[in-house]
């Protein structure tokens, strides 16, 4: 306490969070500063836990994550409130003495109140993915899709691969209740596209952070797997690793016929071309014709 006895040497302040119910975080790795928002009082529970940057995977105590809005908000709240509690105690120590004496001199004290400090008030920014942890259940937000759990550190990307795969499993039974048969063609097609999309982004990801250990480091890092026979062969020389060797063959000729039939959707309207017809053997592929998706 100071010499007036009533004023704190500590003033608690609180973060407020969006309407979400998410508050903003800043990496403090000055090559990172990485923006991204969790919901306090979700996830890992304990004391003095660190907190993991989703982008760049550092770690520090949480009082290192305050983004600068929220430091200028929480001073310009300090001031406030120091003001208020020193108007307040000056305030108690005005007098006015009543004119005495000869001269009737009359002797007071009083206060004349300035503009009170202002806040600065500031709002959290919008990003583009929310996840909730599958490992400790944290409640997050980010820029981009991959990332790391602020709080347990866990990758989401086998996470963000069974959540695109859900998705496409849902398209497919819509396809099933569908009574138009054009729409039941768009939703599986849809769905094979996204299926192909999401591997290949879970593909890449995991090549990207395992690429120290590739033969050929900056290669590994801009592996495509939209073509798995290819992804296959490239997995061999750069981690030593077979896709293929993880199904039968009869189901790894019936992903690689997959892929190539998302190829048709994504660049030809779904039209058979030669090359589609010597590298499957599909026996239903008539050039120029639509590729059959199965309903």
């Amino acid at each position: 306490m100071s010499r007036f006895g009533r004023i704190p040497t500590r003033i608690p302040i609180k973060i407020p969070a969006d309407e979400q119910g998410m508050t903003g975080r800043e990496c403090p790795n000055k090559d990172c500063l990485g923006y991204f928002k969790v919901q306090i009082g979700t996830g890992l529970q304990g004391r003095n836990l660190p907190c993991h940057c989703p982008y760049c995977g550092d770690k520090a105590p949480h009082d290192h994550f305050w983004t600068p809005e929220q430091l200028k908000y929480a001073q310009s709240v300090g001031m406030r409130k120091a003001s208020d509690i020193l108007t307040r105690e000056l305030k108690k120590l005005e007098f006015k003495t009543p004119a005495r004496g000869p001269l009737g001199v009359e002797i007071s004290m009083k206060l004349k109140e300035g503009r009170r400090p202002q806040i600065r008030h500031y709002r959290e920014k919008e990003l583009e993915t929310e996840v909730i942890c599958s490992s400790c259940t944290l409640r997050y937000s980010i820029y981009g899709v991959f990332a790391y759990c602020p709080d347990c550190g866990m990758r989401n990307s086998l996470q963000i691969l069974e959540k695109n795969l859900d998705l496409a499993e849902k398209e497919i039974s819509l396809a099933g209740e569908a009574d138009a048969s054009d729409l039941r063609e768009y939703l599986v097609g849809d769905a094979l596209e996204n299926v192909v999309s999401a591997f290949d982004g879970f593909g890449r990801e995991t090549c990207r952070l395992h690429s120290p250990k590739a033969s050929e480091p900056e290669r590994a890092k801009n592996l495509s797997f939209q073509n798995i026979r290819r992804a296959d062969e490239n997995g061999q020389k750069l981690f030593g690793i077979h896709l293929s060797s993880a199904v039968s063959p009869g189901e790894w000729d019936f992903a690689d016929r997959c892929f190539k039939k998302r190829h048709l959707l994504a660049h030809s309207m779904g039209v058979v071309d030669d090359k589609y017809v010597d590298e499957t053997q599909d026996p239903d592929a008539v050039v120029g014709r639509k590729v059959q998706i199965a309903t």
